[in-house]
């Protein structure tokens, strides 16, 4: 379980995020949704523990991410937007590099190693550097390294940047199983309004810091009074984006 509780972050003047309380079950995909600047990528950083909150909670499956920082992150896979890479590495080298982090060896690390691989189809790259990976690969890597050590919650920021179809499909079934085999709590931030309506169990608006709505896609649709069931309709209804995306049909209308 995901547990965020009263979260704020300052920076001087500026309200970066402002009582932001949500709640992520075991077994439930978490869509966090905003326009650019709402605040996603400043809470993420806070659930991953490399930012520090001005107030307020982050706890992974009851360990505070400030107080027990070593317990919380031992559960917790992070897909950051931006992951960096020991591309000098091998993909299995890589992986057994992250595995020693978290305390694992022998066969069995070894053996998880080759599993990973193949389900997230590098198993014919494990012995290549990842500087020869392409971008989509590397993405899969980085998802692979995110579940090797088991954990409870995952974070994910944009985890289909830079996949292609195929690659794309592979990794949401990987997640819908992970969430309904491994009972994980997964955090989806995400830009796709389609990936969030095809996956998410519930989905939060994040706007200018605060939580604004946050619900199934049917409770969103009756909380934005919107006979459309298209969550970006919805998402645009709630965020006051919907002059702006009348204005741009209109224009193109008229061409």
């Amino acid at each position: 379980m995901i547990e965020i509780v009263h979260l704020s972050k300052r920076y001087g003047s500026f309200q970066a995020l402002e009582d932001v309380n949500l709640t992520v079950q075991p077994g439930e995909i978490f869509g966090f949704l905003g326009p650019n600047g709402a605040g996603k990528t400043t809470t993420i950083r806070i659930m991953a523990g490399l930012l520090r909150p001005t107030s307020g909670t982050v706890k992974i499956a009851g360990f505070d991410i400030r107080r027990s920082p070593e317990a919380a992150k031992a559960i917790l896979g992070v897909v950051p937007d931006r992951p960096f890479l020991y591309e000098k590495l091998t993909g299995t080298e890589f992986l057994r590099f992250l595995g020693s982090l978290y305390g694992l060896h022998g066969p069995s690390l070894e053996g998880e190693i080759l599993a990973l691989m193949e389900l997230f189809e590098l198993e014919e790259w494990k012995d290549e550097l990842i500087e020869n990976y392409s971008h989509g690969m590397k993405q899969r890597l980085v998802m692979a390294s995110a579940i090797l050590h088991r954990p409870k919650a995952i974070v994910v920021d944009e985890p289909m940047v830079g996949l292609d179809p195929r690659g794309a499909r592979l990794v949401k079934g990987i997640f819908r199983e992970q969430a309904a085999s491994s009972r994980v709590s997964i955090f989806m931030s995400t830009h796709s309004l389609e990936v969030a309506q095809e996956m998410c169990d519930r989905i939060a608006i994040l706007q200018r810091g605060r939580v604004i709505a946050v619900g199934t896609s049917d409770e969103l649709q009756r909380m934005a009074g919107s006979s459309d069931r298209d969550l970006e309709s919805i998402f645009l209804r709630l965020t006051g984006g919907e002059d702006v995306q009348e204005l741009i049909h209109a224009l193109r209308s008229s061409r």
